[in-house]
């Protein structure tokens, strides 16, 4: 039985393909994107996260935690993530889930099964399920099951991608995918290795290929003022775009920084503290320049 880790199921998802969606999130990414909006996302392990505008300050955790790794500085709980082990006993007693273990084991059965629950929504709204993360191609045995059993339930299929995976996976699961939300990034090799820790060969290479094969593909573009908003990267990609075989529509997704609360409650630092969200009229100048190469871009 095919197993894998996922930290969320979304429920009437309205922003990651057609229709109304069910969107299942896969724990782990072997990117490391400086702007990352789900950075509960990046590790492959579960982790506890601790939303402190939830905590009521009522001390059960601190003896629910049996690695003495919660402790109490003042008003404010403290979590010693050395100490920690994930048990999630101290968020089995937190009441006003203020702790919680983000990342759990599923099977393909149990994923499919709360896949189907909203399958009216579907029919009536042309949507379907849609895989993300984190990294779905990060778990292409699971994913690859997923795929099959959604398209033997006449369900609509999407994959939200950064394409960072070998050659072999992505053409072997194509053909039970209908759309790909594929993410491009950044067009220079050693910019990209920079802001995200990997190569974007690959990743380039993939999205042609998969052009080359007829595959529905939206590119997205994260537009990161001061990372990849510059001219000359966003020529790049509009001419790398405009030449594939089959040009695909753009959308860009302005920065923002509501996830920053999320890096405080795993414990990390969140280092794009001084960017913020670009201006409608920046946004507009970048549809501008993508679409005089012939792109539709939204």
């Amino acid at each position: 039985m095919i197993t894998g880790t996922i930290f969320d199921i979304r429920k009437y998802s309205i922003h990651d393909g057609p229709g109304i969606r069910t969107a299942v999130f896969f724990k782990g990414c072997p990117l490391e994107c400086s702007w990352c909006h789900n950075p509960e996302g990046g590790a492959y392990h579960p982790e506890l996260i601790f939303r402190s505008a939830r905590c009521i300050l009522c001390d059960d955790c601190l003896t629910g935690c049996p690695n003495e790794a919660v402790t109490r500085q003042g008003d404010a709980i403290q979590i010693d993530r050395k100490r920690c082990k994930v048990s999630g006993e101290c968020a089995a007693v937190c009441n006003a889930e203020a702790l919680q273990v983000v990342g759990r084991e599923m099977t393909v059965e149990q994923v499919v099964s709360e896949i189907e629950e909203d399958a009216v929504f579907y029919e009536q709204s042309g949507g379907g399920v849609t895989f993300t993360g984190g990294e779905p191609l990060a778990q292409p045995s699971f994913l690859l099951e997923l795929l099959s059993a959604c398209q033997a339930r006449g369900l609509h299929t999407t994959v939200d991608t950064s394409g960072f995976s070998p050659w072999a996976v992505l053409d072997e699961m194509s053909p039970l995918v209908n759309l790909f939300l594929y993410d491009l990034k950044l067009m220079e090799e050693p910019r990209h290795r920079q802001w995200t820790g990997v190569s974007n060969t690959d990743i380039l290479s993939n999205l042609r290929k998969l052009s080359e094969a007829g595959q529905k593909i939206l590119v997205r573009i994260p537009v990161i003022p001061g990372i990849n908003d510059d001219e000359e990267n966003l020529r790049q990609s509009g001419e790398f775009l405009a030449a594939l075989p089959n040009v695909p529509t753009v959308e860009l997704l302005p920065y923002h920084n509501i996830a920053e609360g999320k890096y405080a409650g795993l414990g990390r630092e969140y280092g794009l503290e001084e960017i913020h969200t670009p201006t409608q009229e920046q946004i507009q100048a970048h549809i501008a320049l993508l679409t005089g190469y012939g792109l539709q871009v939204k």
